[in-house]
């Protein structure tokens, strides 16, 4: 008898422990996190290998010993016979699982066992063996607890939920043993004389594994690399005659299994998976959406799968109203049935207002998961009356669209704010671009529950397509907590994708995923116009120009020059564009550099110069950092000394508290008008003060 360690992933711990004392009924099985330990025979570990639907890896274990320091380790190592075990013209691969304070790199550890090990055959006077990270002859096996290491052959070679039949996948494959874990706690798999559907089949994992384990096939079976192929203790006739044994153990099916999916990409991709496996004829293959689904037989059974997660934020603006319409569907349609879901986003799943009957945690892959189960019973299946007309969230989002459609109308603009935080609970900011919806989350205070804020978020995305009837595919999810200096202008992801929008006819670029802010301060829009108003026939300098809007209004407004000044030369080209889009006709210069420093030795004068900094910056590119309350009477002193002779400054800012130094101003020869009312377009009037603007000008 010879100690075998075998592990899987969290979560499945129980399971596997009641699965290996089936395969080897006489098994002590000591459990710890994640895996497994008994005392067993070569026939007992060759069955897990072969038999196991649930374990990762199968680790014949040749020596236990101290590891708390690199020579520790080195001796434990050293303390096997491996001439025993492997030839000089074997490969041989280390895998390393685990750290502490003397081994702080598993890849140190790893190097330190096959220095041991190829040190002994050189010390015997033989060949160094050489190492081969893909497929070794000998797949050795290192797990170390505290200050103790376990070190053995990996028997399997790779991880056992590799099938062999899986030459595809989608974009997240469920891994096999986690599917056999799914069937496993659903109930089905100790019921299969009753129907299986997989509504989101991917793949096809689930349905493949579960007509594995209706037909009694060995998930090994297939797979042709182990780790004991080479190995010299490795005993031929007793494997070949499990095999056989394997093979004719193998039943007809006498259940019903479907697969369906809305992608018929997968659809094909899952079918030659079920070729491959040998259990095409098993499965009944169809396109179908989850959303419109209907059982494929009038029997109840099961339907286990394993839905879209959400994991990118962007993806819960299209996956709550779909869950929660799935839910509906379930509720209508599948009466009777169970339903096991798999999700690492367990508020989306609440989203289809089912009642659970019992929750497992497990991991697939690195995601901490919940498997959760539901009986479709007469008590399960009540609808529950959630429609748009009696939510306070959708109630009060429809009352401003009604106050604001004649004054859409009027400001000829097809981008506005329609909510901004009106209630408490549902604390986001929703603007509308054409027919696109961008919502920003603000951060809850700290007397907000993250699960309740969660929750609040969530009604936002379910009922905005109700109200809007904008498609859940044209709503942009962001989360604005308060950012310092130019965070909120960092990249969200990369589409790159750039819609048009107008206003007062001056036509716009915004990109309305990439970035927290889409390119245009929608807050600016009365701000601009007046520019806009200021600008004919004057030499007119924008600062901190972002994407050149306010550029583009002056121009528009018989500006003799327009120069823009940004440090970012993303927005620069952006701002080109955006003239070119106007073709807009005056001179132009457009001017990377960081503003807080090049107007201190600009010698150029202006008649106008627009000023909108931010409210903090420590940008890499900047000399120092900017604090536009410490630091704004020193930028408007420059940027007086850039003024011509009965000139203007308009300078706005949206720092919550900010106060300009109007005694600092004055002694500057400057009196300020504060212009904040007139700035302020009325569908921020709710919000009060989003930002606060002036009219600085030489005192008469």
């Amino acid at each position: 008898m010879n100690k075998i360690l075998v592990t899987t992933s969290r979560g499945l711990d129980e399971l596997l422990k009641q699965e290996i004392q089936t395969l080897c009924p006489d098994a002590n099985v000591k459990m710890m996190p994640g895996a497994l330990s008994f005392e067993g025979s070569k026939p007992d570990a060759y069955k897990v290998c072969l038999w196991s639907r649930l374990a990762n890896r199968v680790i014949w274990v040749l020596a236990e010993g101290k590891a708390d320091s690199a020579d520790a380790l080195y001796e434990t190592a050293m303390s096997v016979d491996w001439p025993m075990h492997m030839n000089s013209n074997h490969t041989l691969s280390v895998q390393f699982v685990g750290t502490n304070r003397a081994i702080k790199n598993t890849q140190f550890g790893a190097v330190r066992i096959k220095d041991a090990i190829v040190d002994l055959f050189v010390e015997q006077g033989m060949s160094r063996p050489s190492v081969e990270r893909k497929s070794p002859d000998i797949p050795v096996y290192a797990r170390l607890g505290r200050d103790k290491v376990t070190i053995g052959l990996d028997m399997a070679g790779a991880s056992l939920h590799q099938r062999a039949y899986r030459q595809q996948t989608g974009d997240a494959p469920l891994k096999e043993h986690i599917a056999c874990a799914m069937l496993l706690r659903s109930g089905w798999a100790n019921n299969t004389d009753v129907p299986l559907v997989d509504l989101m089949c991917g793949s096809g994992t689930i349905a493949i594994e579960a007509a594995y384990i209706a037909r009694n096939i060995a998930p090994g079976i297939k797979r042709e690399y182990w780790g004991f192929n080479a190995w010299l203790g490795h005993e031929h006739a007793v494997w070949d005659e499990l095999v056989t044994q394997a093979q004719s153990v193998q039943q007809p099916m006498n259940t019903k299994i479907y697969a369906s999916d809305v992608s018929r990409k997968l659809i094909h991709v899952a079918k030659t998976n079920a070729d491959i496996a040998g259990v095409f004829s098993d499965i009944q293959f169809s396109h179908q959406d989850a959303v419109k689904s209907s059982p494929p037989i009038a029997t109840p059974g099961y339907v286990v799968t394993n839905p879209p997660y959400g994991e990118r934020l962007g993806e819960l603006t299209e996956l709550i109203p779909l869950f929660s319409d799935w839910g509906k569907r379930l509720k209508v349609a599948w009466k009777g049935w169970n339903i096991s879901l798999l999700s690492s986003n367990r508020d989306l799943l609440r989203v289809m207002k089912l009642r659970a009957s019992k929750e497992y945690a497990l991991n697939n892959g690195k995601l901490e998961c919940k498997l959760v189960n539901y009986v479709l019973d007469e008590e399960n299946t009540v609808q529950f009356g959630e429609d748009a007309e009696n939510h306070e969230f959708a109630n009060r989002l429809r009352k401003n669209l009604k106050r604001m459609k004649s004054w859409v109308k009027k400001a000829n603009t097809n981008c506005y704010r329609i909510y901004d935080a009106d209630l408490p609970d549902y604390n986001v900011a929703i603007d509308q671009y054409d027919d696109w919806l961008v919502v920003q989350e603000y951060a809850p205070p700290k007397t907000v529950s993250e699960e309740k804020s969660r929750k609040r978020l969530q009604e936002v995305l379910l009922y905005l397509p109700a109200v809007t009837g904008i498609s859940p595919k044209n709503i942009a999810l962001k989360v604005r907590a308060q950012q310092k200096g130019t965070k909120q202008y960092e990249k969200l992801r990369q589409s790159g994708e750039m819609k048009e929008v107008h206003e007062n006819g001056i036509r716009f670029l915004v990109n309305l995923t990439d970035y927290l802010d889409t390119g245009l301060f929608l807050d600016h829009r009365n701000t601009r116009k007046i520019v806009m108003d200021m600008s004919s026939g004057k030499d007119v300098l924008n600062l901190f120009s972002y994407t050149g809007s306010v550029s583009v209004y002056a121009g528009l407004g018989g500006a003799k020059s327009v120069t823009t000044v940004d440090m970012s030369n993303t927005y620069l080209d952006w701002a080109k564009k955006n003239a070119a889009l106007n073709k807009v006709k005056c001179p132009q210069a457009f001017i990377q550099a960081d503003c807080t420093t090049w107007l201190s030795d600009h010698k150029g004068k202006y008649d106008l110069i627009f000023i909108d900094p931010p409210s903090f910056s420590n940008s890499k590119r900047m000399q120092n950092t900017w604090d536009v309350q410490r630091d704004h009477l020193t930028m408007l002193t420059h940027a007086n000394s850039c003024l011509k002779e009965g000139g203007t400054i308009v300078f706005s800012n949206n720092k919550r508290g900010f106060k300009l130094d109007e005694a600092g101003i004055g002694a500057l020869g400057l009196s300020a008008q504060n212009i904040t009312g007139r700035t302020i377009p009325e569908d921020f009037a709710r919000r009060g003060k989003i930002h606060q603007c002036w009219i600085i000008s030489k005192q008469s």
